[in-house]
């Protein structure tokens, strides 16, 4: 995959992976560079795979009984301080507002890294009776936190999410709805994304500021580093008693309420090129791509070719397809080059001689493969290639998480595994934190989570070789 290269402009990925990444974001049209440091343009091509991701799960959580909300942009410094663990968790990365218009303010502002204390406030004057409960909130918007090192799509200083902010009657109503929307986040990257995740719990060192526990989904990339696909929090009644939040229970006595947060940003879109880009460019998954095919007509100045062209288009259309059209003066290789570039999963030439045998040519993108079409069956055989398009990318990516996921029983064997192959570690693990401290010291990993499919492989600790009962898994991240 890596080796086919068409693209001159773009690295060779397995020469320096991180200046591939740049240069597709770039060359592929998702990204620009603006004024201010460390602030991306999130270019149109961008956006609308941030908007198909959001459709897919903005939909998905009004089916479980979520309400979108809004909340302000700043948080005065007192109300941030009001969690003692949330507020040291972020305050390396918070950005102040000290200043408005020429008066300097009495009270500094904090523009939102996140928005749990704001939630909280606002429960605090409204939340009256277990009747009004469970408040199932969601909150589409930009946060902000001062990263040192930043870089496309992984690493902004404002960037797009959702976080979901929900108050529950019980402990065990909070709980599985933390565990529900980690499984939603699951069902986005593997069913829509096609990238196959770890679904586990981070470790107590690893786990979000102010919370009781954190779960995650860990992905797996093309140069077999992790990324952390989306997390889903529960804090149990922590932030309620921090900020006051009670109601009257189904015994008339005041109980404190208890509390979720979950978020997946843009940062997925990174994930989904690292995941299946190649040195051509994008490879997008058919589910989630904005245009889905792209029609070439070959040889546009022939009678009938652009009719025919446009034909395809509106019946593809009428079948429900995202599809376009290129009747550009350029050169069909130029357009060849250009869609594969964005990563358009389909591509459909038609031109004199396909009019005269009554078919197109289809080329899928992600293996170049070419399938003459009969046009009589043109949308079902477009819907069947987009399906085995996603099912294959899906594969791909599973295969390399599967065969780039090791077992170790001993520190060393970690370190050896990570300096020759390199992937995702499992070793059994005592819970200590000095002896994940250790791990990342010597072996250069952190732990990603402690995962909800335990294997034992090993009877003890691989770091102080203490017996364990716990298996985490281990990895270089983005």
């Amino acid at each position: 995959m890596a080796k086919d290269k068409r693209v001159e402009q773009i690295t060779d990925m397995d020469e320096d992976f991180a200046q591939w990444f740049t240069d597709v974001v770039k060359k592929a049209g998702l990204i620009d560079y603006s004024g201010t440091k460390g602030f991306f343009i999130v270019r149109p091509y961008a956006y609308a795979l941030w908007e198909n991701i959001q459709s897919v799960l903005d939909a998905r959580f009004k089916e479980l009984g979520h309400e979108n909300v809004s909340m302000p942009l700043l948080i005065p410094e007192s109300l941030l301080q009001k969690e003692k663990d949330h507020v040291e968790g972020f305050a390396p990365e918070v950005a102040w507002v000290t200043h408005g218009g020429s008066e300097e303010l009495s009270e500094r502002l904090c523009i939102r890294p996140t928005s749990e204390t704001l939630f909280c406030d606002h429960w605090s004057n409204v939340l009256e009776s277990w009747r009004d409960l469970p408040m199932l909130y969601n909150q589409w918007c930009s946060v902000l936190r001062w990263e040192k090192t930043t870089r496309p799509f992984l690493r902004h200083r404002e960037f797009m999410w959702q976080e979901g902010h929900t108050l529950h009657e019980t402990a065990q109503e909070a709980e599985a709805e933390t565990q529900q929307m980690l499984n939603v986040y699951a069902e986005l990257c593997e069913d829509y994304l096609a990238m196959p995740v770890i679904k586990g719990r981070k470790t107590e060192k690893e786990k979000f500021a102010g919370a009781v526990a954190t779960y995650t989904i860990e992905c797996m990339m093309h140069d077999k580093k992790a990324l952390q696909g989306g997390t889903s929090h529960y804090f149990g009644d922590g932030f309620a008693r921090a900020f006051d939040i009670q109601f009257s229970d189904r015994s008339n006595n005041l109980s404190y309420p208890h509390q979720t947060s979950w978020g997946l940003s843009t940062r997925t879109i990174g994930g989904l090129i690292m995941t299946h880009g190649d040195n051509n460019g994008l490879n997008l998954p058919p589910r989630i791509a904005p245009t889905q095919i792209i029609v070439i007509p070959i040889a546009a100045h022939k009678e009938g070719v652009l009719d025919k062209a446009e034909e395809l288009v509106m019946r593809l259309k009428k079948a429900g397809i995202r599809v376009k059209s290129d009747t550009s003066d350029q050169s069909p290789g130029w357009k060849f080059a250009e869609y594969e570039m964005k990563g358009v999963p389909l591509r459909i030439e038609i031109g004199p001689k396909d009019i005269e045998k009554g078919q197109c040519m289809a080329v899928m993108r992600f293996s170049g493969e070419k399938v003459p079409v009969d046009l009589s069956q043109l949308e079902d055989k477009a819907s069947e290639l987009l399906d085995v398009i996603q099912k294959s990318l899906y594969q791909r990516a599973k295969d390399n998480l599967t065969s780039n996921t090791r077992s170790a029983k001993t520190l060393s064997e970690v370190k050896a595994i990570i300096e020759g192959q390199g992937g995702l570690v499992n070793t059994m693990w005592c819970g200590s934190l000095e002896c994940e401290m250790k791990m990342k010291e010597d072996a250069g990993v952190t732990s990603r989570c402690i995962p909800f499919e335990q294997e034992r492989v090993g009877d003890v600790c691989a770091i102080c070789e203490k017996p364990s009962d716990t298996m985490v898994v281990w990895g270089v991240a983005y």
